[in-house]
């Protein structure tokens, strides 16, 4: 690798201040907000608004879309058209 053109890559927190849960990890992204982690040493600290703890799909929170009554309510607003 040619030196001086990639960034830095290091240890960053990333935040989910949703869920109330961070995790650390190995990125390039960069922050002027840092946090003191559990093992004692400061890290950048970036913050997230979702992640896989606060994540519907992850959850098992996610809505399920009533598409029959869309059906219905586009049939009663347009017609039953059908045919061309």
């Amino acid at each position: 690798m040619r030196k001086g053109i990639h960034p830095e890559y290091r240890p960053v927190v990333f935040r989910d201040r949703a869920a109330d849960y961070a995790f650390l990890t190995r990125s390039t992204m960069t922050s002027e907000r840092t946090i003191e982690w559990e093992d004692g040493r400061t890290y950048p600290v970036v913050d997230v608004e979702i992640s896989n703890v606060s994540h519907p799909f992850y959850t098992g929170t996610a809505r399920v879309l009533d598409t029959a009554g869309r059906v219905e309510r586009f049939e009663r607003r347009y017609g039953k058209g059908g045919g061309a």
